[in-house]
């Protein structure tokens, strides 16, 4: 029997600082690869006006690759510089809020997952880069270390980038600080060997990441919304972590709080695990425990099987209760609940849930992705 989740707290309106939304359902990035030579077109505005119009309060935009030669892995990436580009997302902006919807930025650099030498790299003359030059993947030595000259020029291009969202009418920015890319390669031991003030101490790896989110606020303004995402885990190493205990979690998240952030988005695989033992609290709850900000929980909301799954063995993924999401948000652990997958399979999911039209999804599969509408 279909059940409705209008009166639930997952469809009420919540201010959180500076960010006012009709729900608390944020649609995830995800990484499409529709944009050729970096420039989002009509399409992609029409794709993300399309979830906007049915429901979904916030919208955050697949990764958009900052002004670096080496940010990118895919010509097709949309970017977030020069004019076309600009252009394409100032589109959206308009589409989406025309269909009463807000919108922010993923902005991302890839760091070393840009493979070295790779003709099909946009300026493949470019070596990636990263904190040691260490490729995430293997925790092999593939190029030197970052200077601090380009270090500094990466973080002027976060906050040349978050200027621009500003001026192009986004609601905010999200920094992607997760899952082995950039700036995530500072903050995990792992890929940073550094021994100057970005390297060695928990906190010393999290300067990079810091300054970044310094550089957008001081370039969008004290008002602008500002999410940082971040994860444990890394896309080549699901046991990864960053802190083991909740005391070097608040070694973690402290700098970047104090640094600007009003939001932290906390990937998990699964959003229903325990973070650390001996408390139920989940990654985004521990975040807005030890900040005191708002968090943002993810990972296979609404389905039944993990995303790694589908990729792993090729397989769907069905419809699960958002009974323990609703609950968990009612017990504050948490503010906003990201959706991925079931949002790509089905535009409409968020009001065919409001309306107890569950038995209506267009089930998740992967030869059935409508990427394009």
């Amino acid at each position: 029997m279909n059940k409705t989740y209008r009166k639930s707290i997952l469809f009420q309106p919540v201010v959180l600082g500076r960010l006012s939304l009709k729900n608390r359902i944020v649609m995830a990035p995800m990484t499409r690869g529709f944009s050729p030579e970096g420039v989002p077109g009509d399409d992609v505005a029409a794709y993300y006006a399309r979830r906007a119009a049915h429901g979904v309060g916030l919208i955050i935009t697949e990764g958009t690759l900052v002004r670096h030669p080496a940010a990118a892995c895919s010509p097709s990436w949309p970017l977030f510089y020069g004019e076309k580009s600009l252009q394409g997302w100032k589109k959206t902006v308009e589409a989406v809020h025309q269909a009463g919807g807000k919108i922010m930025p993923q902005l991302w650099h890839v760091g070393m997952s840009r493979k070295k030498g790779d003709a099909s790299n946009p300026n493949p003359q470019t070596d990636p880069v990263g904190p040691s030059g260490i490729d995430e993947k293997t925790l092999e030595t593939v190029t030197r270390p970052m200077t601090h000259e380009e270090i500094e020029q990466i973080i002027h291009a976060f906050g040349e980038a978050a200027g621009e969202a500003r001026k192009l009418g986004f609601d905010g920015i999200e920094i992607h600080g997760a899952h082995g890319y950039l700036i995530d390669e500072f903050l995990w031991d792992q890929t940073n060997r550094r021994t100057d003030e970005y390297g060695g101490t928990l906190e010393k790896r999290t300067r990079f990441a810091a300054d970044i989110i310094k550089a957008c606020r001081k370039s969008a303004g004290d008002d602008f919304p500002i999410i940082f995402r971040f994860s444990q885990w890394k896309e080549n190493h699901y046991d990864a972590r960053l802190a083991e205990t909740p005391e070097e979690l608040q070694r973690l998240l402290a700098p970047l709080t104090e640094a600007g952030v009003d939001i932290f988005h906390a990937s998990t695989r699964r959003y229903w695990e325990p973070e650390f033992e001996g408390s139920s609290l989940n990654l985004a709850g521990w975040a807005r425990k030890l900040t005191g900000k708002p968090s943002i929980t993810v990972g296979s909301v609404g389905l039944d099987t993990v995303f790694t799954d589908l990729f792993e063995k090729g397989s769907g993924a069905g419809q699960a209760s958002l009974d323990p999401l609703i609950q968990r948000m009612e017990n504050h652990e948490f503010d906003l609940a990201a959706v991925g997958r079931a949002l790509l399979a089905d535009p409409e999911w968020a009001e065919k849930i409001e309306s107890g039209r569950e038995s209506e999804i267009i089930p998740f599969e992967k030869k059935a992705l409508s990427f394009l509408s």
